[in-house]
């Protein structure tokens, strides 16, 4: 009979598509049952940002892991159990969630900050520094600066408050205070006690210095970080392992899996039809990380509109929220003059080597420099932005995007052109000192796998 007719004496083929077609029906099939027994992400986010609000931090990390169970791939929620983990001082959970975020592609600045704070209280200053720069256009300079200090480099950071203090019409008091914390991590006091006394009463002074001194060594990074966002440090094991990112890969990975084990046209030919294209799954709503720090609303009213950092009613306290130090409640008002300023280190940026060539070659322009890929063209656009505000030089030059497919696989270069064969080596020998990849090449002899239509594309952004 029909019915009783197995896979024996089939095709190979056929039999590794029944398998697969099996695999793939009971993961959709578990998946299924795993949402319908987990709460919604949404009721579960809404209950997480209460929570947090209301200063019931167990109760949040609870209903924040609820909500990345059930929606895994949702930056936003990821963001705010990485804010959820902060508050309780598990940086080690903390870092690992932002982190994610990160990878999910929300780059909002408290995200970034977040993330670097946890590695450096984890010890971690080298990724801290790396994300730091990365983003570093993006941060409020008050923060950013800070953040620099903190991760082991003080100079740094007092170079980039300095500059803020100065171009500033009005500095404000968390400004001039994170200037003067920098100044102590620096090992310069005086210069700190001169800004501290800008805002700081002078019976409260001495105060004041004591305490930063108190956690100036070295080996005090986690307390420093610990102490600015006034939490207590706890041993973490991490973030638990069944909420890790990579148990969740996105669908886009699953099919190029599938595909990989068993061909389209190996389970055409097992099915004996034509094989269809399987159109992409729409991604699903992403929340910015500002909306995890908005108070919920009781349905139906409408939602209220994201907190701005630094706006009031918002609940919660976060990296770009509060003046990092604190002002004492009788500091009164001072005078708009402009603040004493301690003479700044020397900048030690390192000289650009690809803007400071000279090679008469440049006006031919025959070369590009290759300076990443990425996985959509949305994303190449924005490391476009991000590479051009770590390497300024390369605003002279017009972005080049282009399609590439290697291995199977679709990639979006970014490459600047108008460069002539020296000015591109000096180019990319200036990116790699900073660590990234680079490569110069040819006009006339593109990378391999670039999609002829698109080599000469180039990428009107202003």
């Amino acid at each position: 009979m029909e019915s009783s007719i197995t896979t024996k004496g089939r095709h190979p083929a056929a039999r590794r598509a029944l398998a697969l077609s099996g695999a793939l029906a009971a993961l959709a099939l578990g998946g299924c049952m795993t949402a319908a027994a987990a709460p919604r992400a949404d009721l579960s986010f809404a209950q997480a940002q209460s929570a947090l609000s209301k200063g019931k931090i167990e109760a949040a990390i609870a209903h924040a892991e609820a909500a990345v169970l059930a929606e895994p791939r949702n930056p936003g929620f990821r963001a705010l159990l990485g804010a959820a983990y902060l508050e309780a001082g598990r940086f080690q959970a903390a870092a690992t969630s932002f982190g994610d975020a990160l990878d999910l592609g929300d780059q909002s600045p408290r995200t970034v900050l977040s993330f670097a704070l946890a590695k450096i209280a984890l010890g971690e200053k080298r990724a801290a520094l790396a994300v730091l720069d990365d983003y570093a256009a993006a941060i409020d300079p008050a923060d950013l600066g800070l953040a620099l200090a903190l991760a082991g480099q003080p100079e740094r950071g007092v170079h980039v408050l300095v500059n803020a203090v100065r171009s500033s019409e009005q500095a404000t008091p968390k400004l001039r205070q994170n200037l003067a914390y920098a100044y102590a991590l620096a090992g310069n006091w005086r210069a700190a006690r001169v800004m501290a006394a800008e805002d700081v009463p002078a019976d409260q002074l001495d105060a004041r210095l004591a305490q930063w001194a108190a956690s100036a060594a070295p080996e005090q990074f986690q307390q420093r970080v610990a102490s600015l966002l006034k939490v207590t440090p706890r041993p973490d094991s991490g973030q638990p392992q069944r909420l890790a990112l990579a148990n969740f890969p996105a669908a886009e990975t699953l099919v190029a899996e599938a595909a990989a084990q068993a061909p389209a046209a190996t389970l055409a030919e097992a099915a004996g039809v034509e094989p269809e294209p399987v159109p992409a799954p729409a991604a699903p709503a992403t929340p910015r990380f500002a909306e995890a720090f908005a108070e919920p609303l009781p349905a139906p009213a409408p939602a209220p509109a994201p907190a701005r950092a630094g706006e009031a009613g918002s609940g919660l306290r976060f990296v770009s929220n509060p003046v990092v130090q604190p002002l004492p409640a009788r500091a009164a008002p001072r005078a708009q003059a402009a603040p004493r300023l301690a003479a700044a280190p020397a900048s030690r940026a390192p000289r650009a080597a690809g803007a400071a060539a000279s090679d008469s070659d440049k006006a031919a322009a025959t070369h590009l420099v290759q300076l990443g890929a990425y996985d959509s063209r949305i994303e190449a656009e924005r490391g476009w932005n991000l590479l051009q505000a770590k390497f300024p030089q390369l605003k002279a030059h017009k972005p080049v995007i282009t399609e590439a497919v290697v291995g199977g696989r679709t990639f979006w270069r970014v490459a600047a052109e108008g460069f002539g064969p020296m000015s591109a080596r000096a180019m990319c020998s200036t990116v790699k000192s900073a660590g990234r990849g680079c490569f110069a090449y040819a006009a006339t002899n593109p990378p391999a796998g670039a999609v002829t239509r698109d080599v000469r594309m180039a990428a009107r952004m202003k």
